[in-house]
């Protein structure tokens, strides 16, 4: 198990990631509550669009790495 130092370490070492992933959760999170707020849509698709959000998640970040290397 690690030591609290290390955990510290570690957020200290990757602080940017760690803030762009909080952001877009929070970002992707709000814009489909408001929308399905406003539509009244099931709450089947509210749950799907959620889970959309991971598969949006390492698409952005995987294509914000390719475009990076290039």
């Amino acid at each position: 198990m690690t030591g609290l130092g290390e955990r510290l370490e570690t957020i200290r070492e990757e602080r940017w990631g760690l803030l762009a992933d909080l952001a877009f959760a929070v970002i992707w999170v709000t814009v489909v509550d408001v929308i399905f707020r406003a539509l009244e849509g099931p709450d089947w698709a509210y749950y799907m669009f959620m889970l959309a959000g991971i598969v949006a998640y390492f698409g952005f970040f995987a294509s914000l790495k390719l475009a990076r290397k290039r």
